[in-house]
């Protein structure tokens, strides 16, 4: 493969409930600045909480399909494409990247779930940038997948952005649907104790799920909007710049929170 590309950031971004899509909102604004300060990529590889199932897969279209795999909103989300081109290489490169310990199937029957494009659609907006997701292995233990994100590292020098979505806290069951709900107590302690973990690079303690405190527990339910963090850290090296450009509580119960891991200076 060849490495004339820059070398590109890791990022998580906390894509939170569907409308955020396609309503002014300050998580829209945030998520359209950050992407005129990203390097352009030539490709990207997206983890979306929401291929969440048994094995591993990438999508191999030419052209992935927009996915709506949600319920209950209006029409006008149901409308929404995001018709960026798939790139089948990238997918085969993936296969052969992973391999031997993690054998990954190339689908013909996903696409791009709302995880991926409801971001996707204010970060690159031309859709004109190709785009493969990578499924998430629920059978998987935390550490196997922050080991799989160490293992696609080397797309960052070919010029892959790797894109986790999903949300540090997310607990449907407290969520509260007003505009302006305050967040729950434990959901800002959650949210903090995992910025503090990242910040100080103690990926041992962000992987030990069973381990988490009561408030992180709450924050945690399931693992599914969890685990694209793990795969972005994976990602990540010793000379990353960690920040986190967006912040933020949204409907009580779910943490905006992104975390963009950069190439240092002295690298």
């Amino acid at each position: 493969m060849s490495t004339s590309h820059p070398r590109q950031p890791v990022l998580f971004l906390g894509h939170g409930n569907p409308m955020l899509a396609i309503t002014d909102n300050p998580y829209a604004d945030a998520w359209q600045a950050l992407g005129r300060t990203l390097p352009r990529p030539r490709a990207i590889v997206a983890v979306s909480a929401h291929w969440f199932g048994p094995g591993t897969a990438v999508t191999a279209q030419a052209r992935p399909q927009t996915i709506h795999d949600f319920g209950g909103f209006p029409r006008a989300l149901f409308e929404v494409q995001y018709p960026a081109p798939g790139d089948p290489t990238l997918a085969q490169r993936l296969v052969e990247l992973l391999a031997p310990q993690t054998a990954v199937r190339l689908s013909e029957d996903w696409g791009l779930d709302h995880g991926s494009w409801s971001v996707l659609r204010h970060l690159y907006p031309a859709a004109d940038i190709p785009v493969v997701q990578l499924s998430l292995d629920a059978r998987q233990s935390p550490d196997w997948h922050f080991a799989l994100g160490r293992r696609l590292a080397p797309l960052r020098d070919e010029g892959v952005l790797l894109l986790g979505s999903g949300n540090l806290v997310h607990h449907l069951g407290r969520v509260e649907w007003r505009d302006n709900a305050p967040p729950h107590p434990w959901a800002s302690s959650a949210d903090q104790w995992f910025a503090e973990r990242i910040a100080a690079r103690d990926f041992d303690a962000l992987c030990r799920i069973s381990d988490f405190d009561a408030a992180a527990r709450l924050a945690v339910p399931s693992p599914d909007h969890y685990l694209p963090l793990l795969h972005v850290l994976g990602a990540s090296d010793e000379h990353d710049r960690i920040s986190f450009p967006i912040e933020g509580i949204d409907l009580a119960a779910i943490s905006m929170r992104s975390c963009l891991c950069q190439p240092g200076v002295n690298r």
